[in-house]
């Protein structure tokens, strides 16, 4: 289920936003000030208010954006043309100024969420993962990850079609696409044991890149 980071002073306010939607079957992390949140690129949506009492949400956004392409709904008092363009320039996937309704953050929080999960999409975010395939750019929780282009491909195809097992052969002729005749069958084993150990936290039991046995692999989102 996606997980929801809030970073929002008032209490009321941000328990209010949790009540409202738990029965989405969202889990969340609540903070109160910029200095106590962590792990935010492990969340799938942060919600951000701007006017916090340890520093300034554009700020913590501009720096947050160098490393995670996290989905992000601005949630402030803030209501100028001005501030809500600076916020969608700096990252903001939406913004949203108060007094709002919670059914509308609800709707966009789903957009949002639909937006940044979408298969076709070359950008996933899920997890605390950011992969850009189209910049052939790969992070785990803020940290580039070093991958060749080999793991880089079958990386893309288990992610564009998560949920969905691809057998071995399909897996093969789609990364080894040189026009080589000969493939070594352990070849595709190798490296998804090499990408295991890189994404996986354990790849001895692998969440994300399951074997399907007698079939291939699946991304399990």
């Amino acid at each position: 289920m996606p997980h929801i980071s809030i970073i929002e002073d008032d209490r009321g306010l941000n328990d209010g936003i949790v009540l409202a939607l738990k029965q989405d079957s969202f889990t969340f992390s609540q903070y109160y000030r910029l200095k106590d949140a962590k792990d935010i690129s492990r969340s799938d949506l942060l919600i951000l208010d701007i006017n916090l009492p340890d520093g300034n949400g554009f700020d913590y956004m501009q720096q947050l954006r160098r490393t995670s392409d996290i989905p992000i709904i601005v949630l402030t008092a803030n209501d100028l043309e001005t501030d809500e363009v600076r916020g969608l320039e700096l990252g903001a996937d939406d913004y949203i100024t108060k007094p709002f309704s919670l059914m509308v953050l609800r709707t966009r929080i789903h957009k949002a969420l639909e937006k940044a999960g979408k298969k076709d999409s070359p950008i996933y975010r899920r997890n605390g993962f950011f992969f850009d395939f189209e910049k052939m750019y790969c992070c785990k929780n803020g940290e580039e990850l070093q991958l060749s282009k080999t793991e880089q491909k079958l990386l893309s195809t288990l992610v564009r079609n998560r949920n969905i097992t691809i057998t071995r052969d399909v897996l093969v002729d789609r990364i080894w696409t040189d026009g080589g005749e000969f493939v070594d069958e352990n070849a595709l084993s190798v490296v998804i044991k090499r990408l295991r150990d890189k994404l996986e936290q354990d790849s001895s039991k692998p969440q994300y890149i399951q074997t399907v046995y007698g079939k291939g692999y699946v991304w399990k989102d």
